[in-house]
């Protein structure tokens, strides 16, 4: 496809292919455009659709880069904690207890978060917790791990806590190291995550290498450290009824993180990777398109079939589907 020129006379790059298209009573209404790359084994690009170059933001995709900068700042966290910091976890009530000890092993409070206040990130978790009559509160939004764990490494080297999500702050400057090392690529650009945290954005080829990057790091390092405790612990890095926790678990060696607007990123225990965002953001083809992206990587079996489903519903009856289209 090529390029056309606007009203305004700029040249507009061709739109984003199709990655997954929604049909509903067997007719197609509509459909989410993206790019996508896989890793073979030795690194180098096996399948690409679309912009696999440019830079994206990456979202929570970025976290397990930003724990491996808080073990690099000499934080002591292992585990389920070391999990938990890698985390964009569902708010069920194993995650909201490990924040809270975090915290006072810390020295440290709820109120030191400067997360924002939020609900489960689960829907089910969500339902349950207004039930009960709770509130917003900053330990429960999904993000509370990984601040919890930047805190504790400022309390170990006595850095400011009022500021540790400034960029110029020494933990931040940790962060872009890593980023920048383990994806192979400067970053492009720098912009503010949904929690507040500095957020860098890499091209999904630099994603895709920097999780196969962790998984083949030396024991020991800070990357394997963290892909280490993220497979050996799934369900603090998500959560009971999410996809990253269902592929760690019942894929050996697989590391796998999601982002907001739609962002993915895994790899496998032999270096195989993959990254991918739908350009509208639309969460509802990440399980499909994931999947589809592991079948071309050789993945197979129940756990696959699982996150690509993605039914509709008319009353309450399966209609349709969102599918994959590549």
């Amino acid at each position: 496809m090529t390029t056309r020129r606007t009203s305004a006379g700029a040249m507009e790059p061709p739109p984003a292919p199709l990655l997954a298209e929604v049909v509903r009573s067997g007719f197609v209404e509509g459909g989410h455009r993206g790019s996508l790359v896989l890793l073979a084994a030795d690194g180098s690009v096996e399948f690409a659709l679309g912009d696999v170059s440019g830079p994206v933001f990456p979202r929570s995709s970025n976290k397990p880069l930003q724990a491996a900068a808080v073990l690099r700042a000499g934080a002591e966290l292992s585990g389920e904690r070391l999990a938990l910091a890698a985390a964009s976890h569902s708010g069920e009530d194993f995650h909201l207890d490990l924040v809270q000890k975090m915290l006072s092993e810390s020295g440290l409070t709820a109120d030191d978060l400067l997360n924002p206040a939020d609900l489960p990130l689960d829907p089910v978790e969500a339902e349950a917790y207004l039930a009960a009559g709770r509130v917003r509160d900053r330990v429960t939004m999904n993000c509370s791990g990984k601040h919890a764990a930047m805190l504790a490494a400022c309390v170990r080297n006595d850095w400011p806590l009022a500021t540790y999500l400034e960029p110029s702050h020494p933990l931040q400057r940790l962060v872009t190291d890593v980023v920048e090392e383990a994806s192979g690529e400067r970053i492009a650009a720098v912009g503010t995550d949904g929690c507040g945290a500095p957020l860098m954005a890499i091209s999904l080829r630099g994603l895709a290498r920097a999780f196969r990057h962790f998984v083949l790091a030396e024991p020991g390092s800070a990357e394997r450290r963290v892909a280490d405790a993220m497979r050996a612990h799934p369900r603090y890095v998500a959560g009971t009824r999410r996809h990253d926790t269902w592929l760690m678990r019942e894929v050996p060696g697989a590391l796998s993180k999601m982002g907001a607007e739609a962002v993915q990123a895994v790899a496998l225990a032999d270096g195989r990777a993959l990254a991918f965002k739908v350009a509208d953001g639309g969460q509802r083809a990440l399980g499909p398109v994931l999947a589809r992206a592991l079948e071309l990587l050789g993945v197979e079996g129940p756990v696959v079939t699982r996150i690509g489903r993605a039914p509709l519903l008319g009353g309450e009856a399966e209609v349709g589907e969102v599918r994959a289209v590549f």
